[in-house]
C-alpha cells in the first residue's frame, strides 16, 4: 500500500505530460481515390467553411464545416465534370464510430448535378461538435429524415461500381 501511495504522489508530482494524451480526432477518405486522406479539426479549418440550418429532431440548429465535395475533391474522388459515365455509378458509403453506416450516390453530393449539398460538420452553434454528436458529422439539411446526417463520422470510402 505504501509504494502505490509513493507511486501516485510521484506521477501527480510530475504533472499532466505523465499521462497519455488523447489522439486528436480524425476521419478518413478511402476507397476509390487518387489521394487516400485522414483529415483533423485543424484541416478542416484550412479549408473553405459555410454554415447550415438542419433540424435534428425537430429543433433548428446551425451546424458549421465544410462541403463534403470540397473535401471529396482533395481526395481526388470522381467529379464535377469527370463524373461521367461508369463514375456516375459510384457511390460514398459513410461509416460512424459504431458502425452505423449510409450511403449517398456520387452525384447526390457534386453541385453540378444537384442544390442539395451536404456539410461535413465540426461545430453547431459556434462549439466543436462532442459526445454523441461528433467530432464529425455529415448533415443533409434538404433531406426530410435524418437518417443520412451521421453522427460520430469516421470514415468516408469511395466506391467506384464496375460492370
Amino acid at each position: 500500500m505504501r509504494n502505490a501511495c509513493r507511486l501516485l504522489l510521484l506521477v501527480a508530482a510530475s504533472g499532466a505530460a505523465a499521462w497519455p494524451q488523447p489522439a486528436e480526432p480524425t476521419f478518413e477518405v478511402a476507397g476509390d481515390v487518387k489521394h487516400p486522406l485522414r483529415l483533423t479539426k485543424a484541416d478542416l479549418a484550412a479549408m473553405p467553411r459555410v454554415t447550415v440550418q438542419a433540424s435534428d429532431h425537430g429543433v433548428a440548429k446551425t451546424y458549421e464545416g465544410v462541403w463534403l465535395h470540397e473535401i471529396l475533391k482533395r481526395a481526388g474522388a470522381p467529379g464535377g465534370t469527370a463524373l461521367t459515365g461508369k463514375a456516375v455509378a459510384s457511390y460514398l458509403l459513410a461509416t460512424a464510430e459504431d458502425n452505423y453506416q449510409v450511403v449517398f450516390s456520387l452525384a447526390e453530393v457534386d453541385p453540378l448535378f444537384t442544390d442539395n449539398q451536404i456539410l461535413l460538420a465540426d461545430s453547431s452553434g459556434g462549439e466543436p461538435l462532442a459526445g454523441s454528436e461528433g467530432p464529425f458529422r455529415l448533415v443533409a439539411p434538404k433531406e426530410k429524415r435524418g437518417a443520412r446526417s451521421i453522427r460520430m463520422l469516421t470514415k468516408l470510402q469511395v466506391v467506384l461500381l464496375r460492370k
